[in-house]
């Protein structure tokens, strides 16, 4: 299945090559977990802080169980303080 996955902010370093302005298309698994993405791109628990598949929330204690489905959208930010 293909999903798009994003990255942002300095979370963008962690995008395999080919990404292009913050996105990459990705082909996995069926029943590949959000928390599979997460480790398989190596992100730093302590950066991956907003979690959403299509816009929609996924909590941490979610992560581990959230399977992706083809066609989703996952997007992650790392916590971000501005003023």
């Amino acid at each position: 299945m293909r999903i798009t996955f994003k990255l942002f902010a300095t979370l963008g370093d962690y995008l395999p090559p080919g990404a292009q302005f913050n996105q990459i298309e990705l082909d996995l698994a069926p029943g590949t977990t959000v928390a599979q993405v997460i480790d398989a791109h190596n992100l730093p628990p302590k950066l991956v802080h907003l979690v959403l598949i299509n816009g929609h929330f996924v909590p941490p204690a979610e992560r581990g169980a959230r399977t992706l489905a083809q066609g989703d959208v996952l997007a992650i930010w790392p916590p971000i303080a501005g003023g």
